[in-house]
């Protein structure tokens, strides 16, 4: 006896559409980007990460540089919405004392590094790829953007934003070296000076 009803395996699988396909793999690129870089990361892991087909990556972006910087993008954009969230949840009837909104950007910042630590290692990644001039312009707007989204939400002093900008280099560095403290009075400097 034959049915004619379908099982839930014969079903025809459902397309997903292309801009959804497109946002999977840019959050496979900065997963796989983070850890291998632009040149150590073959395209086909990230294709295969998000179950398709290379060739089919390269129907949605042009090349590999296109989909690392669009993965580079992503980060700075979950920076800037980090900030635009701690701005806009700023209260200073309640903050701690000596907490303006921008030491407030930056203590979110610092929660960040410790939460998504693909989009710090991509971060570096991103920089230390600005040999290629495409790469140095793209991450060159991307970072003027921030910082005068900082400038905007803050409404700091250029002082201050210079300040505000070196740390987070600073923390970028420690937290990817996975410490606290680069100053050279900390334990682990000491204890490595000692070895």
């Amino acid at each position: 006896m034959t049915s004619t009803s379908k099982t839930p395996d014969a079903l025809p699988r459902q397309r997903v559409p292309a801009a959804e396909r497109r946002d999977a793999l840019i959050e496979a690129a900065v997963h796989e980007f983070a850890n291998g870089g632009l040149h150590g990361t073959p395209v086909d892991r990230i294709a295969r990460r998000v179950g398709v087909a290379q060739p089919y990556v390269f129907s949605l972006f042009p090349n590999k540089r296109e989909l690392f910087l669009a993965a580079v993008e992503r980060g700075f954009e979950l920076t800037a919405e980090t900030f635009t969230r701690t701005a806009a949840e700023y209260d200073p009837e309640i903050a701690l004392p000596d907490v303006d909104v921008l030491k407030a950007m930056g203590m979110a910042y610092v929660e960040l590094l410790s939460t998504h630590r693909d989009f710090l290692m991509l971060q570096h990644h991103a920089y230390a790829a600005c040999n290629d001039p495409v790469i140095r312009d793209r991450v060159r707007a991307c970072y003027a953007r921030m910082v005068a989204h900082v400038e905007r939400l803050s409404g700091a002093e250029p002082e201050r934003i210079d300040d505000f900008f070196r740390s987070g280099m600073w923390l970028n560095v420690a937290a990817a070296m996975g410490v606290e403290d680069l100053s050279s009075g900390s334990e682990w400097v000491r204890a490595e000076q000692d070895r």
